[in-house]
């Protein structure tokens, strides 16, 4: 089953960078607009954006397994999912058991557009969509209680998306609102930018997203940890993404985002 809202709903905004795009562009995809490139190019000028991207989403890959294996989840809360890029989560956790359930949520118009033609699962599972803004947990919430059942383990994924959420747009609350719906036995994964390992080229980049209008922001260690509060954090902690669990993609060179999944007991 896929589920998606109206695809009318927004328009696409083409004048404006937008994260999910840029994002996309990193990872070498064409849904994104010439604003979208240009902002990519600036920051990729700074550092190896490209690469922290890669990085990022292989994080993706390996936490949905453990999830899926250590935790014995069967249903996913992915918020800010952006543009669908292959292997999708849900095809992650449906590979492992195909009757995984898993709900999508971004806020962008074009990301809605192309989860309608790419995001779907198995028969014996569920892949929805949301388009809802990740500052509003209650509404998405209220929206993926349709496909997920609560009173069960679910795993929270925020990949890449709370350095767009400002602590004075109330990311730890946006954290805590999340958490708090969720039954024991449930996860939370998470990765954020750090500027704890090459502070020149993350504030570099933090600016040049800032002059295009987009919130950018790196947290310590200290301040990720927090993110986590009341969870059992599993092995290794919170970490680069490349030493979180590594396969043979990755290289041990440390990447500017932190990981880390988290259990509710």
């Amino acid at each position: 089953m896929t589920g998606t809202e109206s695809a009318g709903r927004r328009r696409i905004d083409t004048s404006r960078p937008h994260p999910a795009r840029v994002y996309d562009w990193f990872l070498g995809g064409k849904d994104n607009y010439p604003v979208d490139e240009e902002l990519g190019r600036q920051i990729t000028a700074q550092g190896d954006a490209p690469r922290q991207a890669r990085a990022n989403r292989r994080f993706m890959e390996r936490a949905t397994r453990v999830a899926v294996r250590e935790a014995g989840i069967r249903q996913f809360l992915d918020i800010g999912s952006g543009i669908p890029t292959e292997p999708n989560l849900h095809q992650i956790a449906q590979s492992a058991v195909p009757d995984a359930r898993v709900v999508y949520v971004d806020n962008d118009p074009i990301v809605l557009a192309h989860a309608a033609a790419l995001l779907h699962g198995t028969p014996e599972g569920a892949t929805h969509y949301l388009q809802a803004d990740a500052r509003e947990p209650e509404r998405i919430l209220q929206g993926a209680s349709a496909v997920l059942d609560f009173d069960q383990p679910v795993a929270l994924s925020l990949i890449a998306l709370l350095h767009f959420v400002s602590d004075e747009d109330g990311a730890q609350e946006l954290v805590a609102t999340l958490v708090d719906a969720l039954a024991p036995g449930s996860c939370l994964v998470l990765s954020a930018m750090t500027a704890d390992f090459d502070p020149e080229n993350v504030n570099a980049g933090i600016a040049a997203y800032t002059a295009k209008g987009v919130t950018l922001v790196a947290r310590s260690h200290d301040e990720v940890s927090r993110l986590f509060k009341g969870l059992e954090v599993l092995e290794p902690g919170i970490v680069s993404l490349s030493r979180w669990r590594p396969d043979e993609r990755e290289d041990g060179e440390l990447v500017s985002l932190y990981g880390a999944v988290g259990i509710k007991r």
